[in-house]
């Protein structure tokens, strides 16, 4: 875990750090895709922020796509803030293979923070 803006935030493992192989051509239903909507998030990150980021780690774009207007549906915030003000918009553009990410959020309204 690292500290960011004053909020614990899970680092994402890769490699051999990994506990389960990486799987390819998995089936996603509905059903699963909107179990990411009940995610709980750890204490002091916003559970919305919490939804997107797990959401983010465990799609592909093609599942996120599907996942985007579940959550904004759901009423959750696309805009959620972390206490510096930064947006999940935000992280993803410190990541360098966001872009499709990022425009799925930003075609679904999501904009950076302040």
């Amino acid at each position: 875990m690292s500290q960011t803006d004053d909020t614990m935030i899970e680092e994402k493992k890769t490699g051999k750090e990994r506990t389960q192989p990486a799987t390819r051509n998995e089936e996603w239903s509905d059903e699963r895709i909107k179990a990411f909507l009940s995610l709980e998030p750890p204490e002091g990150v916003p559970a919305d922020y919490h939804i997107l980021l797990k959401a983010y780690r465990g799609m592909l774009p093609e599942q996120f796509t599907r996942f985007v207007p579940f959550f904004v549906e759901a009423g959750h915030d696309i805009n959620v803030t972390l206490e510096s003000g930064a947006t999940f918009l935000d992280h993803l553009a410190q990541h360098r293979r966001a872009a499709p990410y990022m425009e799925i959020l930003e075609s679904h309204g999501a904009r950076r923070g302040a």
